[in-house]
């Protein structure tokens, strides 16, 4: 079994290579192959599958067998009997909204990273405690965004975030100058009027505009 320390290297090394993480919500089966490839194309080949629908656990299924050039996670996984489903489909990464001392500890004893979901100080000690050092605020605009990560650096100084929830191009870079700040979450990227249509190309291209806003950073 890899340890903890491991593990948290590979999220480190997942977000690295991801920057913005785009958060995908699946409800037309034919649609995963065509978003994941659209996402790609515009730079963004690190992908958060959420279950939010009954076909999650079939994208991350159906990526990981055709799709295996890119990085697939499980997102909004609530307990330890989703988190096993998502590892049998092939999730390379798993993300939570919140976290339990249930999921936590789970998430030690198996092969696959967990970031699991803080909006407070004392949901940070509780993963603390048990030596998680990587953590999604969630969700980030409601718990105070740039501010609450400013304020959280303090008391946490070894600890980095995934902020997600109302990140956007706006607000973006006030996000990512901070130094306690790996990547970003979101699917401003994913318009649904776009999803619906099926304009991948349209995808495509908010996708390498996401990218080019942090060119320079």
């Amino acid at each position: 079994m890899i340890s903890l320390e491991q593990k948290t290297q590979r999220i480190d090394d997942i977000c690295r290579r991801a920057r913005i993480l785009p958060v995908i919500t699946i409800e037309r089966e034919a649609d995963i192959l065509p978003m994941a490839d659209a996402l790609a194309a515009g730079g963004l080949d690190t992908l958060e599958i959420t279950l939010r629908t009954s076909l999650g656990l079939t994208a991350i299924r159906i990526l990981a067998e055709q799709r295996p050039q890119l990085i697939v996670g499980a997102g909004t996984v609530v307990d330890p009997n989703t988190f096993r489903q998502a590892e049998e489909a092939g999730a390379q990464f798993v993300v939570t909204p919140g976290c339990t001392e249930e999921l936590l500890k789970y998430a030690l004893e198996s092969e696959v990273p967990l970031l699991p979901g803080v909006a407070t100080a004392s949901e940070i000690m509780l993963g603390y405690r048990l030596r998680y050092r990587r953590f999604k605020l969630f969700p980030a605009k409601v718990c105070g965004g740039p501010e609450a990560l400013k304020a959280f650096a303090g008391p946490f100084p070894d600890v980095r975030f995934c902020p997600t929830g109302g990140v956007g191009p706006d607000n973006l870079n006030d996000y990512y100058r901070l130094p306690n700040v790996m990547c970003v979450g979101g699917s401003w990227m994913l318009p649904k009027a776009l999803i619906d249509a099926g304009d991948w190309a349209a995808i495509e291209r908010l996708s390498r505009e996401a990218v080019e806003l942090l060119a320079s950073k």
